[in-house]
């Protein structure tokens, strides 16, 4: 994986949308996808795309459903 402090190119501005002045740090759920920025991106394109596009189910409710299944999967985060 490749660190915030380390990245350049699209990499560095993926990071750069994901971070802030208070966290600089990118998920390591995240971060893994870092030697490949394409898919990298589309990750987050996928996420967002379950998360904020149109469903049956409200916002809440997929929180709900990603925390449960985060739980099952013993995720730490």
């Amino acid at each position: 994986m490749i660190d915030e402090d380390k990245a350049e190119g699209k990499l560095a501005k993926l990071y750069d949308k994901l971070t802030g002045p208070k966290n600089n740090k990118v998920a390591h759920v995240l971060k893994v996808h870092s030697l490949n920025p394409d898919v990298f991106e589309d990750h987050l394109n996928l996420y967002k795309t379950i998360m904020y596009g149109k469903s049956n189910i409200t916002r809440k409710q997929r929180e709900m459903v990603a925390t449960f299944v985060s739980n099952l999967n013993e995720c730490h985060y």
